[in-house]
């Protein structure tokens, strides 16, 4: 799940490399984020958690999220839609939400972590765009985890013709990615 970067991909592309790399959201349980050391998520909407096109989040998604608020982790949206759109799907679900965020610049990273008063060190930003999330994330000082964009076929125009710079980003990075499984426990014998 930690990712490994060559040094000249440190150097010139540091913004948009994430620590961590996810397929999708829900490997992130509570295991691998107490093991990375996050209580605190800040979390993209469109494409990490569901349809650019919807406004409804899957039940396995909500699964998740519960599993979450169960383990303690604090959720909040952070977006760069309009507040009424992404409004009314924080409420729907009854999750915290920074719309108009300005990603990929940090300060709606900082205005959640000061007025949720969270431990910037135990915070990560979860999203699908590098030169968005990961980059706000990483100008904010936080920590960073990349999952692979859901169903990108309903992105608008603009996010799709970023995708293929975003392949080029991982490629000339020479992604290293570990595993993600859960904590090995000790045995017994």
């Amino acid at each position: 799940m930690k990712n490994q970067y060559s040094l000249l991909a440190q150097i010139f592309l540091w913004p948009f490399l994430p620590q961590y790399k996810v397929n999708v959201v829900n490997e992130l349980t509570p295991a691998v984020l107490r093991e990375i050391e996050v209580r605190h998520i800040l979390l993209d909407v469109d494409c990490t958690l569901k349809r650019y096109d919807t406004d409804l989040l899957e039940d396995w998604v909500l699964e998740w999220l519960e599993t979450l608020e169960t383990a303690g982790v604090d959720v909040c949206l952070l977006s760069n839609g309009k507040k009424s759109r992404i409004g009314k799907i924080a409420e729907h679900y009854n999750l915290e939400y920074e719309a108009m965020a300005m990603k990929p610049l940090p300060f709606g990273c900082w205005r959640v972590i000061k007025r949720s008063g969270w431990d910037r060190k135990a915070t990560a930003i979860v999203g699908d765009q590098l030169m968005a999330d990961i980059a706000a994330g990483n100008f904010a000082g936080i920590k960073t985890v990349h999952v692979t964009p859901i169903h990108p076929e309903t992105e608008p125009i603009f996010t799709r013709i970023k995708r293929p710079l975003e392949r080029l980003v991982f490629r000339f990075a020479m992604v290293r990615r570990g595993t993600l499984d859960a904590p090995k426990k000790e045995t017994m014998e």
